[in-house]
């Protein structure tokens, strides 16, 4: 019996530990770290540098990746796939730290959230208005499988999706190649190393 109670006891201690994160604190948090790293007396590189390092922690960068290869995946090799996932990933974290970093400590808070099914919670946010720009709704996909993990796989800015818009441009950049991944491949290659 004691033994039991011991093991209950263990098992309590474990799932106690285990936490979810809330899809909207979740955003709100990863917001105010990058305001934190606009804010501050970094240099370009040095905010691009950690806006890099929020991204790999809260961003599903292979998940967007392989949504805005859309059907062409299914005609890639393993060897397209592999090398494409890793010039998505430079591309990516090349193109979003170099927009962020020329904002200076943005505000944006955080409205509500919509529990979409298990998978996914849509968080709506504001950009806060300046004199130099008005206010922006930004409406963030959060991805909840992993409750402990929330990773975002969507922006939505003022009604328009980024990985939808991406997804299209990828589409016409393969298909003005008669379909070959390997021009995409190569424009990704291109920019990361720009």
């Amino acid at each position: 019996m004691k033994k039991i109670l011991i093991l209950l006891l263990l098992l309590n201690l474990n799932f106690t530990n285990t936490y979810s994160i809330e899809a909207d604190v979740f955003v709100q948090s990863t917001v105010n770290r990058a305001a934190e790293t606009l804010g501050g007396g970094l240099t370009k590189e040095e905010r691009m540098d950690e806006l890099k390092k929020i991204a790999l922690d809260t961003v599903d960068i292979r998940g967007i990746g392989f949504y805005s290869l859309g059907s062409h995946r299914k005609s890639a090799t393993d060897q397209q796939k592999n090398e494409y996932e890793k010039a998505f990933r430079e591309y990516f974290l090349q193109s979003f730290s170099s927009r962020l970093a020329e904002y200076s400590n943005p505000i944006i808070n955080v409205d509500s959230k919509n529990k979409i099914n298990e998978n996914y919670t849509i968080v709506s946010s504001t950009l806060a208005a300046t004199d130099k720009r008005p206010a922006v709704k930004i409406d963030w996909r959060v991805y909840t499988k992993n409750k402990e993990q929330p990773l975002i796989r969507d922006l939505i800015i003022e009604g328009l999706s980024l990985a939808r818009t991406q997804k299209e441009e990828f589409n016409s950049i393969i298909l003005s190649a008669d379909g070959d991944i390997n021009a995409l491949i190569a424009k990704l290659s291109e920019f990361s190393n720009s």
